[in-house]
């Protein structure tokens, strides 16, 4: 199982006691799929991950981070943030399950709220950090999963990263999901020569649900 998993591993950055890793298990849902997690090496085998959490960025609010990254605006925004003593996030993503599709899932919380998961990108004192949180949250008017733990999230992992680790996580995944795009494009039935019809063949697409896989 433990393989299985690893296959989908595109790259992993790791910090003190925690790491974050980019999966390519989602990319025919149209998400990028990010994995976070925290251990504690004193326990046994088996029984080392104290937090994980599986954030789920949409393909294109993923490449419009990349493109922040590689014009220099991100770290553009992080300079002044740092300058004026702003503590707000330079990237925030808001996600999550639903109470109505936890329930549907049989996975409903005991305090029927929904499920929220957030990631941000902050300024840190060696570069960056990469936050992911999880824990009871509302549903808005827009669908939005809006988080409701304060900051006493039920799973928390910081990730310090400097610049180029930063670009090596997002950059190598980019060129991951590029790769499947093309590959995706070159499953696409053709035409049929001398009448211009399709063919009946349908492209493969993922009937992964990225609700399942936290």
């Amino acid at each position: 199982m433990a393989e299985e998993y690893n296959k989908t591993q595109i790259v992993r950055k790791d910090a003190r006691n925690c790491f974050v890793e980019s999966l390519n298990d989602s990319f025919g849902i149209g998400k990028v799929h990010f994995n976070f997690a925290t251990y504690d090496l004193n326990k046994p085998k088996g029984q080392r991950q104290t937090n994980n959490i599986g954030i789920y960025l949409a393909v294109d609010e993923f490449l419009e981070l990349c493109r922040k990254l590689e014009c220099g605006e991100l770290k553009f925004i992080a300079s002044n943030k740092k300058k004026t003593g702003d503590s707000t996030p330079i990237y925030q993503s808001l996600g999550g399950t639903s109470a109505d599709r936890l329930k549907a899932m049989g996975r409903a919380r005991q305090d029927g709220k929904s499920l929220s998961r957030t990631m941000q990108l902050t300024c840190g004192n060696n570069g960056f950090l990469l936050i992911a949180d999880s824990g009871p949250g509302e549903t808005d008017s827009r669908g939005l999963i809006v988080p409701k733990f304060g900051n006493k999230p039920e799973n928390h992992v910081v990730v310090s990263m400097t610049f180029e680790v930063l670009s090596e996580l997002l950059l190598i995944t980019k060129a991951h999901y590029n790769a499947w795009l093309c590959a995706f494009y070159m499953s696409q039935p053709t035409a049929a020569k001398g009448n211009g019809k399709p063919t009946q063949n349908q492209p493969p697409v993922s009937d992964i649900d990225p609700n399942e896989l936290f």
